[in-house]
């Protein structure tokens, strides 16, 4: 998986950490008290006091006698929602604000951890000892590098061109049916998987055969829900291809109904997306009919 990594150096940490003591000298009045949200947070309150003289350090026992509330990271809020919510009263400060468009979206590593991936690896540990789990029992003891590994495969579908070829006159319809593909719910985290059938006519290109299914594969592989992967097949092929039209049918299976919520087995949903001349009701007839719809 391509990850959107931003490892920091110390030079970028003490531009920030002098960017909140500007904020900070700015303020009138007392010596400010300062605390830090464990853990990150407790890291950058000590480099707070170690550079003004305007800021004391409260035991990290004690936040509630601080002024000032500090953490290494704004990421999605969460964190910041809990503490602002029991100390309303604070001035929060963030050493970065991935709110910012210069941090949006990457995951960024700070000098004093270990490899992003050895701390998804804690936090997955800490995820099954809340649901009551011993990480440390046998079966266990490497699921958080299993896990890890699932997801770097699963997010990295093959890098593709799309292989294209003259249409040499012809001009009927391309159908490609029960093409298998497996898929997670971004709602839930819980796989859906199924059939999908494609079909184009050409005007002056055609596609590889294999590429209309690694088209759904590469949609598929992602955090999805079924619409958007049918709409994201046929434009993309409308773009590469420039086709007279094309038409995408995908039948799935939910984990997310049938292992939580309103448990219904064997249920399946179907989605479709039309574009070009398969809005017109004869291509759109023969299509379905193709695929026995």
């Amino acid at each position: 998986m391509e990850r959107n990594n931003r490892c920091l150096t110390w030079e970028e940490i003490y531009k920030q950490i002098y960017k909140l003591i500007d904020k900070v000298d700015k303020l009138e009045g007392k010596k400010y008290k300062v605390w830090g949200i464990p853990r990150g947070g407790q890291i950058v309150a000590g480099m707070l006091g170690l550079f003004t003289e305007k800021l004391e350090i409260v035991d990290p026992l004690f936040p509630y006698k601080a002024d000032i509330i500090v953490d290494d990271l704004y990421d999605s809020g969460t964190t910041y929602k809990k503490w602002k919510k029991l100390y309303p009263e604070k001035e929060f400060y963030f050493l970065f604000d991935k709110r910012e468009k210069e941090y949006r979206g990457k995951w960024l590593e700070f000098p004093w951890e270990e490899s992003g991936e050895k701390e998804v690896e804690e936090n997955v540990v800490r995820l099954l000892e809340y649901f009551g789990q011993d990480a440390n029992r046998e079966g266990l003891k490497d699921t958080p590098k299993r896990y890890i590994k699932f997801w770097n495969e699963f997010l990295s579908p093959p890098n593709w061109k799309p292989t294209t070829f003259s249409a040499e006159g012809y001009d009927q319809m391309i159908v490609q049916t029960n093409i298998p593909f497996h898929s997670v719910c971004e709602h839930h985290l819980a796989p859906f998987f199924g059939t999908g059938h494609i079909a184009y006519i050409p005007d002056k290109k055609i596609i590889g055969l294999s590429k209309l299914a690694r088209t759904l594969e590469t949609y598929s592989r992602r955090l999805q829900n079924q619409e958007r992967i049918t709409n994201q097949v046929v434009d993309f092929l409308m773009k590469e291809l420039e086709p007279l039209g094309v038409g995408c049918v995908i039948k799935a299976k939910h984990m997310c109904m049938e292992m939580r919520g309103v448990k219904k087995h064997n249920t399946f949903t179907t989605t479709s997306a039309l574009r070009g001349v398969f809005e017109n009701k004869e291509q759109k007839d023969e299509f379905f009919k193709l695929i026995e719809l």
